[in-house]
């Protein structure tokens, strides 16, 4: 009997409270890594109207002006008119920053494994900035190995953002969010059932006044300007029986920090994937990558991508769990929910054969630190809205498939020397 159930993800803009604080978070952290790659950075904001407190702890030799880069990042995302109740030019920017605890900064310095043995390799020598687990996913459901609804839900938010900015929509503001609601048969995805958006927008639109005929107006223009282009590459299209829901409350001009205060690390499910798998429960934004809550969940993607890149499994869930100053993970567990073309203890295996997974490993791998120049000074902060996992839009490390071919001939090679025992 097959089996047919309903599956929800959301995605928010760049302009929504919670977002506003990841973006400056992952700014600062850009700007701090700039001038100095060793920077030691746990960046936390607060926004409410008219406010922007920064709280943390940071430790580097870099000078930045912290009060220039909050207004300039609110400013590239559209908040600039005061009359919204929070601007780039008039909320007051407030900064209470520590510098790092020496207890955490000597199991990051010089790991566990370091300072008990004699072990001189590079990687061993930085621990574990915390403790914790971090789980990465993949699966074939989309071109860029993610679950179809957090995909469609990041691409009309991200499609929203573009019609605002480029004027084709101009009554819209910088808040929003959408959710999408797909229809599965037996873990496949094969309709549509629901789109939601709630966009921010001016109390009128042209002669518009009424909030019914504005409420109208938007409603068609999202669908023709935001949710058509979205499906266009997709096979699993709306059809007569898919809702659209827009406002359902009747209007939403009140938003941003004016209508909701925000904070860094409140939207953890839409930075990965959306609930369709596991979370560690640590935010990304804002910490340098010394912090495996952000590095090895990145590394947790990459393994799981490469793994379903390479027609191993349809899903792949990898864990890893570490030890505050350690370096090498405390545990590995894979997970292919029984889609696996080989079994996950292989899988294992191969994990631990070709790919490094200490925390100076992966920020070397993913060059972590040293930001790409041609980017200009820009990488944290442009995964900071829209997900930090399956962005096509963007050349992220560990969103490469260069393990895949290397996997797939050892998964071969283990297969066929499993058969030759066999017969033996």
């Amino acid at each position: 009997m097959s089996r047919r159930y309903l599956f929800s993800s959301e995605s928010v803009t760049e302009g929504h409270p919670d977002k506003i604080c990841d973006q400056i978070s992952d700014t600062i952290l850009d700007a701090l890594l700039t001038q100095d790659s060793s920077s030691r950075v746990a960046a936390e904001v607060v926004v409410n109207t008219g406010l922007v407190l920064i709280t943390g702890e940071i430790t580097s030799k870099a000078n930045v002006n912290y009060v220039n880069l909050v207004r300039k990042k609110i400013a590239e995302i559209g908040y600039t008119d005061a009359g919204n109740g929070f601007s780039a030019d008039s909320a007051s920017v407030l900064i209470a920053l520590d510098e790092q605890s020496p207890d955490i900064a000597q199991g990051v310095d010089t790991a566990h494994e370091t300072r008990t043995a004699d072990s001189e390799e590079l990687f061993d020598k930085i621990g574990a900035g915390d403790q914790g687990i971090m789980f990465g996913f993949a699966c074939n459901e989309t071109p860029e190995f993610m679950p179809l609804p957090i995909s469609l839900a990041h691409r009309i938010a991200r499609r929203l953002a573009a019609v605002r900015k480029t004027g084709d929509l101009p009554y819209l503001r910088p808040d929003g969010k959408t959710q999408v609601t797909v229809v599965y048969e037996d873990g496949k995805p094969v309709g549509i059932d629901t789109i939601l958006i709630s966009t921010q927008h001016t109390p009128n639109i042209g002669d518009i006044t009424d909030d019914a005929g504005v409420q109208a107006k938007i409603k068609a223009d999202l669908w023709t300007a935001v949710v058509e282009p979205v499906f266009g590459d997709i096979d699993v299209k709306p059809d007569q029986n898919t809702r659209f829901l827009v406002n359902p409350t009747g209007k939403f001009v009140i938003g941003g920090p004016q209508g909701d205060s925000g904070l860094t690390g409140r939207k953890i499910i839409v930075d990965t994937y959306g609930g369709y798998s596991r979370h560690g429960g640590g935010a990304f934004s804002g910490k340098d990558p010394t912090k495996v809550d952000r590095s090895a969940a990145y590394a947790t993607r990459y393994v799981a991508k490469n793994i379903v890149a390479a027609g191993l499994a349809d899903k792949c869930e990898v864990q890893l769990s570490y030890a505050i100053g350690v370096a090498r993970p405390v545990s590995i567990f894979v997970d292919t929910f029984g889609t696996g073309k080989v079994d996950d203890e292989v899988l294992l295996e191969l994990i631990k054969d070709h790919f490094e997974l200490r925390p100076a490993g992966i920020i070397h791998a993913f060059n972590l630190q040293n930001l790409p120049s041609e980017r200009g000074g820009r990488f944290y902060q442009d995964v900071a809205a829209y997900g930090h996992l399956g962005r096509p839009d963007l050349d992220l490390p560990w969103e490469r498939t260069d393990k895949a071919d290397t996997l797939k001939q050892a998964a071969n090679k283990y297969l066929s020397e499993a058969i030759a025992t066999a017969l033996n």
